[in-house]
Order: structure tokens, then C-alpha cells, then sequence
């Protein structure tokens, strides 16, 4: 983890911006050309300005959730198209995925207390908090209580 975050602060220095990619967000990419303009420009502007953009260990979890769903239903046909895109995914963002670990299960734990509601949510913003990022995301309402920065580009 101290590899990693020194690795971090290293990047940080040398790009103008860093981001924490919400599910909502990645999902909404998957759409291509389809996808929410706001969201296409967010990534053709972060590509531009050679912006870091990491996802969380919680947003893997949350789409093998939502893949395995769709099979567990019987839907395989979607679920074989988005087991592509998903394995596509991993790929792209092989080393740009941030853990959540004993700090972040420390602060989780805390943080918890106040905000008993959306704990996958808590814990994106944990990640989000201990690595000093901007989450990126549609459900602003269900970050912005942890005070971090936030940006919607559905908006």
C-alpha cells in the first residue's frame, strides 16, 4: 500500500488533475457513443489533460455484482457482453486500481457512525479521502456529506 501511495503523490505532481471514477460514471462510459455527453467530455478532456483516473476496488465488486445479477437472472447474453467489458476494464485500469485497506477501514469504521447510510458509497469516499482525490460520480448527494471533493459530469 505505501508503494502505491508514494507512487500516487509521485503522479500527482506531474498532472494538473486526479480522479476517483464512481460506478455510475464507468458504467455510463460503457456505453460508447450512446453514453451522457457530459460523461463522454469528462473523458475526452481528462485523456487531453493527462488526468489520472484510478477506480476503487468497491466499484470492481459493485459491477461483478451487477454482471452476476444479470446472469443469475438469465440474461446471459448481456451478462457475456458485459464480461468483456468488463475484463476490458480490468486490463485499462490494471495499475490504477486503489485498494481499501486497514487506514480506509479505520476511517470507514468512523465515518460510519455519523453517516449510517450508503456504506459502499462510505467506502468509496474513504478511498477517495486517504489518496486525496476528486470522486467523480452522478449520486453527489450520497458523497458530499464526507466533505471531498466532488465532480458530476451528467451535469
Amino acid at each position: 500500500m505505501l508503494v502505491k501511495i508514494v507512487i500516487l503523490n509521485e503522479f500527482k505532481t506531474r498532472v494538473s488533475r486526479v480522479y476517483l471514477i464512481d460506478t455510475n460514471v464507468i458504467s455510463e462510459c460503457r456505453k460508447g457513443i450512446k453514453a451522457n455527453n457530459g460523461v463522454k467530455l469528462f473523458f475526452y478532456k481528462a485523456v487531453e489533460n493527462g488526468d489520472l483516473l484510478f477506480l476503487s476496488v468497491i466499484t470492481l465488486g459493485e459491477l461483478r455484482r451487477d454482471i452476476d445479477l444479470i446472469r443469475y437472472r438469465g440474461d446471459v447474453k448481456q451478462a457475456l457482453l458485459l464480461e468483456r467489458w468488463f475484463e476490458n476494464l480490468l486490463v485499462d485500469y490494471e495499475a490504477a486500481v486503489l485498494d481499501f485497506g486497514k487506514d480506509e477501514a479505520q476511517l470507514w469504521g468512523a465515518l460510519r457512525v455519523p453517516y449510517y447510510e450508503n456504506a459502499i458509497d462510505i467506502q468509496i469516499s474513504v478511498i477517495a479521502l486517504t489518496n486525496d482525490l476528486t470522486v467523480v460520480t452522478r449520486n453527489i448527494r450520497d458523497f458530499e456529506k464526507t466533505g471531498l471533493r466532488l465532480l458530476n459530469p451528467f451535469d
